[in-house]
């Protein structure tokens, strides 16, 4: 009984991890191309500019990949000081990400497929991003601890958008639209929205109860 109980409660870690491996495999191919692949079209943009979309890549990834051991609760019961050494990492790894994947998103020439709604879908979501972390670090200096759980899981699920995007962009493709930009941009802001569900019916059910 004790087994079962604590394999499942490394499902929803799990879950996550895996959900973080198709765009942390992303980046990492990205990163390779800036270090010895061709310039194309469609990369650019981040040669001219290389450090924002590195440090993005870096600081999503381990916000990514350390933020799923945040949710084994055994984990943070029993070692609490771990979940405070993880925490100091993950706050300035998640306000990095936020902070250059809106800058990526002002400044960035736009890829074909990229419209005006899906530029102003990315500010919302990642101002959003940003304002979750920092709620959630000053509930947990106030000691409210409800708050910084319930913040920082806002945050986390919006993060992920990119595992679930890659779902709802595969899945999406079958759906006939007149303009592609036009559902690229819908189906992005789905799974983020996706996320942000589950998160507070999480918030909702397991924080409260």
């Amino acid at each position: 009984m004790t087994v079962t109980s604590s394999r499942a409660a490394w499902l929803v870690p799990t879950a996550l991890i895996v959900l973080s491996v198709v765009p942390a495999l992303g980046g990492a191919i990205r990163l390779t191309d800036l270090t010895g692949g061709e310039v194309t079209p469609e990369s650019a943009r981040f040669f001219a500019s290389p450090v924002p979309v590195v440090l993005h890549i870096f600081a999503v990834t381990t916000y990514s990949l350390l933020g799923a051991f945040q949710f084994a609760p055994g984990l943070r019961r029993r070692r609490p000081r771990w979940h405070r050494t993880a925490g100091r990492i993950l706050v300035p790894c998640g306000l990095i990400a936020a902070l250059t994947g809106l800058w990526m998103t002002v400044f960035y020439a736009h890829p074909p497929g990229d419209g005006t709604l899906l530029t102003g879908i990315r500010l919302v979501f990642g101002s959003a991003m940003f304002v979750s972390i920092v709620l959630g670090f000053a509930a947990v200096r106030r000691r409210d601890f409800a708050r910084h759980r319930a913040w920082m899981m806002r945050g986390y699920a919006i993060a992920l958008g990119a595992g679930t995007q890659a779902l709802t962009l595969t899945l999406g493709s079958l759906i006939p639209m007149e303009s592609a930009e036009l559902r690229r941009a819908l189906l992005m802001a789905v799974a983020w929205v996706i996320n942000l569900v589950v998160a507070e019916w999480f918030i909702r059910n397991r924080i409260s109860s």
